[in-house]
């Protein structure tokens, strides 16, 4: 089968913080709700499962791909799933406080899951929005479990205002919360494990909050991790720039010119966060506009993208 470049229709989440820009700024399928908080993009996660938009494939799931054409889908990277989740997030209110937890925990839960690294690449950030990443410096159990129990977390979170552009790396075992008015692109390995340490004092309209789990949260925490802080873009740079390189995968990202994809036996996933880029294979062209992504097979050559101006691009694998 010849391959060709994956198009999917998005997987809809809608939560107490979700808003309305995932319709507005990326041109997502919302209804009229104003809670629509993450557009999963390319998954393959239980019952939530990318399905192909197009072409000789349309109709199919990731874990359809994965089952029929895995060598074709995964080159070098073979596996039973896949194990990324490509999402965006609108957070029109800020976050609970979390933490996820290692591969090697997530395996030991009654229902089994992969640990959860993730990076947030930031689109939008409107005026004082925040992020809490990592805990201050010197913070130990005690004193988060004291913090949160007292319900002042923020006193013990590391935090600073993002810029458009950032990237806040992310890996198991940080604490960390997102704040109100940040639009995110989120990479992740594909999990939905969430150990949740604090919800901000916030209740429903019965006066219940959401269900915590600070034990949990404490035994997975990285105490020696402590703050963590955003690598920017550079926007005067050419070529690709890797924004984060660990075990899990690598997030590389352009904002000029012209640059090539592929090719190199291994799967891509491309998102365009801001702005136009064309996709240009051996055949065809394919107009990627904010909030478009692509799932490049590792059996297709190498493609072409070409920005147009104020634009980025995001590459994973």
């Amino acid at each position: 089968m010849k391959a060709y470049p994956l198009q999917f229709k998005p997987v809809l989440k809608q939560t107490i913080w979700g808003g309305r820009l995932l319709g507005e700024r990326l041109g997502k399928p919302i209804g009229d709700e104003s809670d629509y908080a993450e557009s999963w993009e390319v998954v393959d996660h239980g019952a939530d499962q990318s399905v192909v938009t197009s072409g000789e494939l349309a109709g199919k799931t990731l874990k359809d791909l994965l089952t029929d054409h895995c060598d074709w889908l995964m080159g070098e990277a073979a596996q039973s799933s896949f194990p990324l989740l490509l999402k965006y997030l609108d957070c029109n209110r800020v976050l609970s406080v979390q933490v996820h937890p290692s591969d090697e925990y997530g395996a030991r839960m009654p229902v089994p899951d992969l640990g959860k690294t993730e990076a947030w690449y930031i689109v939008d950030a409107k005026p004082g929005s925040v992020i809490y990443a990592g805990l201050k410096s010197g913070v130990d159990a005690p004193a988060l479990k004291e913090a949160i129990e007292q319900g002042r977390a923020e006193d013990v979170l590391h935090q600073f205002e993002p810029q458009p552009g950032d990237c806040v790396f992310i890996p198991a075992g940080t604490v960390h919360a997102i704040g109100a008015g940040l639009l995110v692109a989120e990479i992740q390995q594909s999990s939905d494990t969430t150990f949740r340490l604090y919800d901000w004092n916030r209740v429903d309209a019965n006066g219940n909050g959401r269900e915590l789990h600070i034990q949990q949260s404490l035994d997975v925490t990285d105490f020696e991790r402590g703050p963590v802080e955003p690598v920017r873009i550079d926007r005067s740079s050419n070529g690709w720039q890797t924004l984060v390189e660990c075990d899990k995968f690598k997030l590389r990202a352009i904002s000029n010119g012209s640059e090539s994809v592929g090719g190199d036996n291994r799967f891509h996933i491309i998102t365009v966060p801001q702005g136009q880029a064309t996709l240009i294979t051996d055949s065809q062209r394919y107009d990627l506009t904010a909030g478009d992504s692509v799932l490049l097979p590792a059996a297709h050559d190498a493609v072409t993208l070409n920005l147009s101006d104020d634009t980025v691009v995001l590459t994973m694998t």
